[in-house]
């Protein structure tokens, strides 16, 4: 697949297939251009790449007017393209715990509008009925929200959702690109992301990005909803902001370091009134001399990935995150309450043992207690009831492993979770950090604070999911699969829901049911 521009403006989606299949391009073919640990991809970055699993292609009726691909847009100046897909989820499945049939119907438009080859506009709308296995069902029911999707409208385990993204993309020279919009982003280059993950609701956001040599900078600026006792009341929603800071740097087409930080902070509350503040608009300095200069209380978090490609089929990479550091605490091994942060290691194949698109991927991660939660439980790091980063919150361990195999229009995959999380226990007057939409001020003690301390919970997910394309260019494809999920905790719960679904799909976006 190639692409007819030479400045970039669209950005892809944010589909583990779709990234998956950029990635091994560039495993396999690495590239300086190419950086791996922001997504959804600029067009700039991937167009050498030869995507097998989503393709995009749909039917043309002008050379110039519709489109073949999803990278693909006016080679010459005055002229324009237009691209217009259908979004369909229709799956019927069987709860096996709750004894329920279930059902998923939603639907959608997915257009985009290119003009010359440096502007781009497009615009997401789906909407739709879902009801969802327990294991879904319960995080609905708690949060009011459809995960990823917004709010959830109706009862009796039949919910009613509506959800759009969209962006308006410019560049007016090759390496530089503006972008207004409504989605989410991925910061790394795993399944998860301690950074910042595609879990939570889209949100707005204005991104600048700079591609020179090997370098990628961008910086962005968000504007997240605190939902939490509001009774879906959009009135009564309160603002929190978010300013974001985004390096990387290919030392060589194998080696890639990238720098992230964050600064969350709230608006008006009960007390006083605050909008966006100024002082984080400066895209190059770093927030803790900006904090300490103001004297603020804002939350503010760091991390870095790094990844290194090797014999043209491996990936290993890693990633940190600190939420809080204090050397002369982190000095005494008194473990700390702040002493807040969180790894990540993985590594990925392709082509494993020598079999063409057989792919393998392994994953850990590990997050110490109170990471991404805060005093004012209105600057956590969250977004409309869910976590930026991990779906998990904090306080936990994790290994995930994948693996996948393509032969022509068939697709399996094999999925495998287990993890442990120390929970904090409901109604409880203390929290033992891994709710981060507690305070971090009900924790009961300064120090002695160790790693799944509290409700030890254990988590075990597997799945196995057939896929068959029907129409590649549309996405379109028949999946069918089988969950079989456990959870049991030091408190004597114990819950096993086996779920098996069929369904037909043309989803672009990424719904997790994983946590």
């Amino acid at each position: 697949m190639t692409a007819s521009a030479q400045n970039d403006a669209q950005v892809g989606f944010l589909n583990t297939d779709l990234n998956n299949a950029i990635d091994a391009y560039y495993i396999k073919y690495p590239n300086e251009r190419f950086h791996s640990s922001l997504r959804p991809y600029l067009q700039f970055g991937i167009k050498e790449a030869d995507d097998t699993a989503f393709h995009g292609y749909d039917y043309k009726i002008k050379n110039y007017f519709l489109h073949n691909d999803i990278r693909s847009k006016p080679q010459y100046r005055n002229r324009f393209a237009a691209q217009f897909l259908p979004q369909l989820d229709a799956q019927a499945g069987f709860d096996m715990l709750s004894n329920k049939f279930l059902t998923e119907t939603s639907g959608g438009m997915y257009s985009r509008l290119d003009i010359n080859n440096d502007f781009a506009a497009d615009f997401t709308f789906v909407g739709g009925q879902v009801s969802y296995p327990n294991f879904t069902d319960t995080v609905v029911k708690a949060y009011k929200i459809i995960p990823g999707m917004g709010l959830a409208y109706g009862g009796n385990g039949k919910y009613n959702f509506t959800n759009f993204t969209g962006h308006i993309s410019y560049s007016p020279i090759r390496v530089l690109n503006f972008q207004l919009g409504r989605d989410r982003m991925f910061v790394g280059e795993g399944y998860r992301s301690l950074l910042l993950s595609d879990i939570s609701n889209c949100y707005p956001y204005f991104k600048t990005t700079l591609n020179i040599w090997k370098i990628q900078y961008g910086v962005w600026y968000s504007a997240f909803k605190d939902i939490r006792n509001t009774e879906s009341n959009r009135k009564d929603y309160r603002n929190k902001y978010n300013t974001s800071h985004y390096l990387s740097f290919n030392a060589t087409p194998e080696l890639n370091f990238s720098f992230f930080e964050n600064e969350i902070w709230q608006g008006t509350d009960t007390n006083r009134h605050r909008g966006f503040d100024p002082n984080y608009l400066n895209p190059v300095i770093f927030y803790r001399p900006v904090e300490y200069a103001l004297g603020s209380g804002d939350n503010a978090l760091m991390g870095m990935n790094i990844s290194f490609k090797f014999f043209k089929r491996f990936k290993l990479y890693g990633q940190m995150v600190l939420d809080e550091f204090n050397l002369a605490q982190i000095r005494k091994f008194q473990r700390w309450w702040g002493d807040k942060q969180g790894f990540q290691l993985g590594l990925k194949c392709i082509d494993l043992f020598g079999l063409k698109n057989l792919s393998f991927q392994a994953e850990y991660n590990w997050v110490r207690p109170f990471t991404y939660s805060h005093g004012s439980t209105q600057q956590n790091y969250s977004h409309f009831n869910q976590p930026l980063a991990h779906p998990f919150g904090a306080n936990f361990s994790e290994g995930l492993a994948f693996l996948t195999y393509k032969y022509k229009r068939l697709q399996v995959d094999l999925k495998g979770v287990i993890a442990t999380i120390g929970k904090d226990t409901v109604g409880s007057r203390y929290s033992v950090g891994q709710n981060i939409f507690l305070s971090y001020t009900l924790r009961g003690n300064e120090y002695g604070h160790n790693i799944l301390q509290g409700n030890k919970t254990h988590f075990m997910q597997g799945e196995l999911k057939f896929t068959y394309f029907i129409i590649r260019g549309l996405n379109m494809r028949l999946e069918a699969g089988i969950i079989q999920r456990m959870e049991t905790s030091d408190f004597g719960y114990i819950n096993q829901t086996p779920f098996v679904y069929l369904g037909i799909k043309t989803s672009m976006y990424n719904f997790y049911r994983d946590y």
